[in-house]
């Protein structure tokens, strides 16, 4: 009975210092063709340019064929097997007798800060995360690819960078002083490079109710590496009073929940429980959610009196035409949570709704006209026909001599001793009952008014 318990213990263990793994993917393969300034490699006969000034490894998988190279001052060749270059006359190939020569991008393009270059190994369908964690946190494993070449820049200004380990050319860091002889060699300097300096420890998250990423102060550099193809401007938001969720560098529409939690609260299993018994029902399928730990903001812990110092973050955005999504799932887990919070070990929940859509765009899904819009235009146009059908029946009842008006003056006398008063059939009836209709029962959201219509002697419906 022994040896069953231990391993479960190691189990536990296991799970409680799980890391994520984030990997790079970007790469300087000449048989790339995003490497090159024209998006193509270069083709049979042509002449090919790298940066002069540039230190770059180089990994070539196919043979090519060449007029002319121009070679970076430092830099590599990695060869795979088969691979390799000849020299060939240009003339003999009309596709590269015309323009320039081919040109391999500046291979210090790719900055360790920048969110788009990271892919998160445990990316599942219907997760995403904030801006600050696409980037490797401090808990984080790093991976960079072993079967291509890469360059990285670890700065500038962004101070150092610290994650739980670095896999690279086929080895494993953990240590500080293994990386930083790596980083020292002839192979590290042409893979890394920039001011900013690169750390690892042992340390892996150890609470089960999540650890913080650790980005506070490099997310300006996240923002301003993600920007920088937008002129470092944010797009505008879709919608009325949009969110800027911790962590996110730019306005989204959705919604936001909030949770304060105790011991027993674990952050896998609650992301899990929200991914299976929400987000895969068929009404929540346009949405997006990311969940993680985050620091709590100082004016939110003085407003709700709370000491703790971070708290769950639940984001939900819309990425289908569909609108009004992610405020309902957001209702729905406050409700979850006033049912199961103790369970879950959840103590408090907020939330907070972005506003109407506005415009055209869909820069969350947010463009298309939400219900209540649809539902007004739609009441204006009935009221409208109602309106016209009225004055079309009276004009023609008018014509056919059933309904005629006339000034005061021209109206006939009165014969001696009659009454002064008129019969009105709207608000006279010899049982009062009949002159007013049982109100009827709402169908939809529409309310109606019944009135006894002179005109036609029945009960019309006046939307």
């Amino acid at each position: 009975m022994g040896a069953p318990g231990r391993v479960l213990l190691g189990l536990q263990l296991c799970a409680l210092t799980r890391a994520a793994y984030k990997f790079w993917v970007p790469n300087t393969d000449f048989d790339a063709a995003a490497n090159w300034s024209q998006n193509r490699t270069p083709c049979a006969g042509a002449a090919v340019e790298f940066p002069a000034d540039k230190t770059v490894s180089v990994l070539v998988r196919e043979g090519h064929s060449v007029s002319d190279m121009l070679l970076p001052l430092d830099g590599e060749f990695v060869l795979a097997s088969g691979a390799g270059f000849s020299a060939l006359d240009t003339g003999s190939h009309l596709d590269c007798s015309t323009g320039g020569p081919a040109l391999f991008r500046d291979p210090d393009r790719f900055c360790w800060h920048d969110p788009r270059l990271w892919r998160s190994g445990d990316a599942a369908h219907g997760l995403f995360s904030v801006d600050a964690e696409r980037v490797p946190c401090s808990h984080d494993d790093v991976v960079f690819p072993s079967d291509a070449s890469f360059r990285v820049g670890l700065g500038p200004g962004a101070g150092t960078v610290r994650v739980r380990s670095v896999r690279a050319l086929g080895q494993t860091f953990t240590r500080d002083e293994d990386l930083a002889a790596f980083l020292a060699s002839r192979a590290g300097r042409l893979r890394f490079h920039g001011p900013g300096a690169l750390s690892v420890g042992p340390e892996a998250c150890a609470d089960q109710s999540g650890c913080v990423c650790g980005h506070a102060e490099a997310q300006p550099w996240i923002c301003a590496a993600l920007l920088q193809p937008l002129g470092g401007r944010c797009p505008q938001a879709a919608c009325r009073d949009p969110l800027r969720p911790e962590g996110q560098c730019c306005d989204l529409c959705g919604a936001i929940v909030s949770l304060t939690h105790g011991p027993a609260f674990d952050l896998q299993r609650y992301r899990a429980r929200l991914l299976h018994a929400f987000l895969a029902l068929p009404q929540y399928q346009g949405l997006q959610m990311a969940v993680s730990k985050v620091p709590r903001q100082p004016r939110l812990r003085e407003a709700s009196g709370a000491k703790a110092d971070t708290e769950i973050q639940v984001v939900l955005v819309e990425t289908g035409p569909e609108t009004g999504g992610a405020g309902r799932l957001a209702r729905a887990l406050l409700a979850d949570i006033a049912e199961h919070g103790e369970a879950l070990g959840v103590l408090s929940a907020t939330a907070r709704e972005s506003g109407a859509p506005v415009g055209g765009g869909s820069a969350a899904g947010l463009n298309a006209p939400g219900p209540r819009a649809g539902l007004a235009g739609a009441l204006a146009a009935a009221l409208l026909l109602l309106l016209l059908a009225l004055l079309a029946g009276a004009l023609l009842l008018r014509r056919a001599g059933r309904l005629r008006w006339r000034r005061r003056d021209e109206a006939d006398p009165a014969p001696a001793g009659a009454p002064l008063g008129f019969h009105n059939p709207v608000f006279y009836a010899a049982d009062p009952a009949e002159a007013l209709p049982a109100p009827q029962p709402d169908v939809g959201s529409f309310s109606r008014s019944y009135f006894v219509n002179p005109l036609f002697g029945e009960a019309e419906a006046e939307a």
